[in-house]
């Protein structure tokens, strides 16, 4: 999810340093001269210029595609990423020879070989072997992996030849990694030590008690980031101090933002701070490779303009939350683990969409619905019957239950720009009083603890306090409006409202789906079902005087088999007394008997329903479900369709504030 969420505010920030470089270029094209190259741009240098560029960028795509798409995990994907950047150093650090592309060929053959097998064979090894399968692609897949094991080895033994490079790149991957997990461990130290000591909750008395809301803390704990960034790594950052500030910023409900959005603000800015003069850590490196005829201070001012642009991409970025947010939500919703549409956070937006596709199709809808009703019922059961027609009542009365929310949704929305400020207001006046009713508490419990006549002047300095604190809190208590019990109460019932009729609408909205699915369901095991009959007749001679054993496994089977099936569980609790009576020890051969004449006329029945009702009645509430399946059946789907996903990505992409509900 932040791979996701930093693309689009890394291709704003690209494209922000592009614009301004090209102007620049423009204004003063001696600030950015023509690069000077004596050679011939022939067909060898394009050649050689694709060389260099090509593999990179297909391995850095190759590595975030596959995280991107869920192919691999992050750590699967670092083992791609090590793999590619090997086999590249097994042909960039050798001199220009016969094989010295060899190794890279040879992977590109093997993993062209797997993919192969992939696409065009079952290459599931224990399913193959259990039925007995063709093998072929599992053998082209051994062939693949063994050839892209050869070239890992073989450029691995080049690189470790040539002035021993992959020894020093593992010491020094060693090292960093070393020095992570001391990091990491130390973190997890203070962390633990600074919340038992009650750090966390000081901090959180004081972000809270800033006047401003979300944006004043979230400013200042940003500011608190950008001047850390001056001394610290990203890595102590981002396992002392985030920790910390992180779940304070996200338990706002004012602003609601989501830790993918807070993740990367955080990294803007601490990516900013890195180039702020004159702590800035990236800075320091450019130092480091910049020639000796480039002064620090040239440096300094080289990087103030794009520091603003940092700036105005943070900016961009913290205004339009979409940016980030929108991306991670869309893959997520369009994915194969993606949420069911019932998902209570969904449930706002899909709402939304819903309403939005009736004001578009409101009549196609509700001719499908009377379409519906006018179908032939008369065939089935009473409860069946009784259940489809309640389901096309549902059906409309969700229409109705969710144009009820509309109107108290747009009655909330009109209240809302009057009750905010003094919900506000109160909200900030009753947290002072609650600091206050906690220090007075504690006031009173240390004076009560002081006994002794030498602590008699302490004891009557704390009652003073008690006593000056009782007389603020009074004084905020006055400042509380006279009619906010009346106001609050008022905004509290259109709200109520509002969850009311949603919450009509979806159980409507389920109701509507759920028989229908139902029967559907047993239409579909028609087949299956009219398949038994020669079984289920068949075991009469078994029940009446045949072994009781095989009478008693063959009755279980049966039973099993017919509960398999949709709708024959009356066919199946009577086959389940049949082998009730066939007990060992309980053998009641009439009552089984008994029983099993009660399956087959339950069976009887049943065919001659099921019969009837396969034709225009089951199409009918086929084309019923079909028609609803964008509105009112939407929540009963198994997934998303594509456009209900994109709508809802883009809807849950922005921060709604909450904050009015508490």
């Amino acid at each position: 999810e932040m791979f996701l969420g930093a693309f689009a505010p890394g291709i704003v920030l690209v494209l922000l340093y592009m614009a301004f470089i090209l102007g620049l270029a423009l204004i003063r094209p001696k600030l950015a001269p023509a690069v000077p190259y004596g050679g011939a741009r022939d067909a060898k240098f394009l050649g050689n210029a694709l060389l260099t560029l090509v593999p990179p960028l297909a391995l850095i795509f190759l590595v975030l595609g596959s995280i991107l798409s869920g192919i691999a995990t992050v750590n699967q994907a670092g083992a791609i990423g090590a793999s590619g950047a090997l086999i590249m150093a097994g042909y960039r650090l050798v001199e220009q020879k016969r094989l010295t592309f060899a190794p890279a060929l040879l992977a590109m053959v093997g993993l062209a070989v797997i993919a192969f097998a992939l696409s065009t064979f079952d290459t599931n090894v224990k399913a193959v072997i259990v039925t007995g399968g063709d093998m072929t692609g599992v053998w082209l897949g051994g062939v693949g992996v063994t050839l892209v094991m050869i070239a890992l080895v073989w450029s691995g033994v080049r690189v470790l030849r040539i002035e021993n490079t992959l020894r020093n790149v593992m010491i020094e991957t060693a090292k960093t990694t070393s020095l992570v997990f001391i990091i990491l461990l130390g973190a997890a130290m203070l962390t633990a030590a600074f919340r038992a000591f009650g750090g966390e909750e000081l901090v959180k008395d004081f972000l809270n008690s800033l006047p401003g809301g979300f944006w004043t803390q979230f400013v200042i704990v940003m500011a608190v980031i950008f001047v850390l960034g001056f001394f610290l790594d990203f890595i102590e950052i981002a396992v002392v101090v985030v920790p910390i500030v992180a779940p304070i910023l996200l338990a706002d409900p004012t602003a609601n933002i989501t830790a993918v959005w807070l993740g990367v603000m955080i990294g803007l800015n601490i990516q900013t701070s890195f180039l702020t003069p004159p702590f800035g850590f990236a800075l320091f490196y450019l130092r480091g490779v910049a020639p000796s005829s480039v002064k620090t201070v040239q440096i300094y001012k080289g990087v103030v303009a794009f520091i603003c642009l940092q700036l105005i991409a943070l900016g961009i970025v913290g205004y339009y939350p979409q940016l980030v947010n929108y991306l991670p939500n869309r893959v997520s919703l369009l994915g194969e683990t993606a949420p069911p549409p019932r998902n209570p956070k969904l449930q706002h937006c899909l709402e939304g969409y819903v309403h939005a596709r009736l004001d578009e199709s409101r009549e196609v809808v509700l001719a499908s619905i009377e379409t519906a009703r006018g179908l032939d019922l008369s065939v089935l059961p009473r409860g069946i019957r009784s259940d489809l027609a309640d389901a096309f009542d549902n059906a409309e009365a969700a229409i109705g239950h969710l144009d009820g929310a509309w109107v108290a949704h747009d009655e909330v929305v009109a209240a809302t720009d009057g009750y905010r400020p003094q919900h506000r207001r109160v909200r900030f006046i009753e947290k002072q009083i609650r600091d206050l009713d906690r220090e007075i508490k504690e006031l009173t419990k240390q004076a009560s603890f002081l006994t002794s006549e030498d602590q008699a002047d302490r004891k009557v300095r704390l009652e003073e306090r008690v006593a000056e604190t009782e007389a603020e809190r009074a004084e905020l208590a006055a400042t509380l409006p006279d009619d906010w019990d009346e106001v609050y109460a008022q905004f509290s019932a259109l709200v109520q409202a509002e969850d009311k009729a949603r919450a009509a609408y979806r159980r409507a909205a389920d109701d509507s789906v759920g028989p229908a699915r139902t029967f559907l369901s047993i239409m579909d095991a028609n087949d299956a079902f009219f398949a038994l009959e020669r079984d289920l007749r068949g075991v009469q001679g078994l029940v009446a005087t045949g072994d009781r054993a095989v009478a008693e496994e063959s009755a279980k089977a049966l039973g099993s088999a017919f509960g398999a099936l949709a709708g024959a569980d009356e066919i199946r609790s009577a086959l389940s007394k049949v082998r009730r009576s066939l007990r060992e020890g309980r053998e009641d051969r009439e009552k089984a008997a008994e029983d099993w004449s009660d399956a087959v006329a339950a069976f009887e029945a049943q065919i001659e329903w099921r019969r009837a009702a396969a034709g225009d009645l089951s199409n009918g509430v086929r084309t019923y479900l079909e028609a609803i399946s964008d509105t009112v059946g939407a929540r009963q789907q198994e997934r998303l369709n594509r456009d209900q996903a994109l709508h809802i990505s883009g809807c849950i992409a922005a921060h709604r504030d909450i904050s009015l509900n508490f």
